[in-house]
């Protein structure tokens, strides 16, 4: 039996509200509220944001779960390091435990379960420094203190951290959209859609909703840019051995299971598919912290994996496994964006 945790994403993400989120909504109005009022009381400067001396681009959500964050956040890396900046990475380090600890390091050999699975996936795949901690502009001065030669950093997620100042904002959805347009708990936005209005950048991992395109165009003043990306399934890795790889016509025909605990595991399901790869699909919760119980389900064939799950899975299965590296292709429009805005912001004002 499905619990609640798992059952709630399924609901959001209906185009209507259903009936059973109806006795929700009292308190995604509380939410909105408590929401609206944080974010006045720092734009109003009474509650005081920390500003860091390089420029702080956010990479994020006004949503609940994945929605390409961090595919998103190593393809600019790459590209602004090709433009010849020194990026760091900053992260909150989800799923780690001791969440509340201070800011520190991640490096590639760390336990996933002591730095959050994203961070270290950010960190094995950027070739640049990462960071985390609840605290990101904390996380973000002791990145800055160890490495001086960055100049300028990303956070991974974060939109709603305040308490970090930052110089250009990037909203990311999914095919999913808004789902039903509630905040939570009824829904699964975080902020309004109006928030967007904010955003310097709305990037579509995937085919936006029209409706929901129409929406922002029609009703937000300013409308923020909007650009695309897609994520590019790169060949298959072994879990066991990085070095071996395999294509997608080396698995057809076998006794597959697929194994996705992202924030839309729908998304790794159908990317497999369009490899026309038959499979057994098996979805946990996000940052969900494996053990070798979880995967017995897959002993009587082949394993595939998102790149994301495999960082805890290693050592865990000991049959045949296969990781699906993705790489995310944003618009060339935005880049130029984003390569364009960064000097005028440098030594600007960061906005809150």
């Amino acid at each position: 039996m499905k619990s609640l945790r798992e059952c709630l994403p399924r609901m959001w993400y209906q185009s209507a509200l259903a009936a059973s989120l109806l006795p929700l909504l009292p308190l995604s109005w509380l939410f909105a509220a408590l929401s609206a009022l944080r974010r006045r009381l720092y734009r109003s400067g009474l509650l005081k944001g920390a500003r860091l001396p390089v420029p702080v681009i956010v990479v994020g959500n006004i949503t609940v779960g994945g929605s390409g964050k961090t595919p998103l956040t190593l393809a600019l890396v790459e590209a602004l390091s090709a433009r010849g900046w020194h990026p760091g990475i900053i992260s909150r380090g989800h799923g780690r435990k001791n969440a509340g600890k201070a800011q520190r390091p991640v490096h590639r050999d760390d336990d996933p379960q002591e730095v959050g699975d994203e961070a270290l996936l950010l960190a094995r795949n950027s070739g640049v420094p990462v960071y985390i901690g609840a605290d990101r502009a904390a996380a973000g001065r002791a990145l800055l203190e160890a490495h001086p030669q960055c100049d300028l950093l990303i956070s991974d997620d974060g939109l709603q951290h305040y308490r970090l100042c930052r110089d250009f904002e990037i909203a990311l959805f999914d095919v999913r959209g808004a789902g039903n347009g509630h905040l939570l708990p009824a829904g699964p936005l975080r902020e309004p859609l109006s928030r967007l209005s904010t955003a310097d950048a709305v990037v579509w991992n995937g085919l936006p909703p029209v409706m929901l395109v129409i929406h922002i165009a029609q009703r937000l003043k300013p409308a923020p840019r909007s650009y695309q990306m897609q994520l590019v399934a790169q060949p298959f890795v072994a879990l066991d051995d990085p070095a071996r790889s395999c294509a997608a016509a080396d698995l057809a025909g076998k006794k597959l299971h697929a194994l996705a605990g992202i924030g839309n595991p729908e998304r790794f399901f159908a990317q497999l598919a369009a490899l026309g790869l038959e499979f057994t699909p098996r979805a946990f919760p996000d940052h969900h912290p494996y053990c070798a119980a979880d995967l017995e389900f897959a002993r009587d064939g082949i394993l595939l994996l998102t790149e994301k799950d495999a960082v805890k899975c290693a050592g865990l299965f000991p049959g045949q496994a296969w990781v699906l590296p993705v790489r995310a292709e944003p618009d060339p429009d935005l880049l130029e964006h984003l390569s364009s805005a960064i000097p005028a912001i440098h030594g600007g004002i960061s906005k809150t």
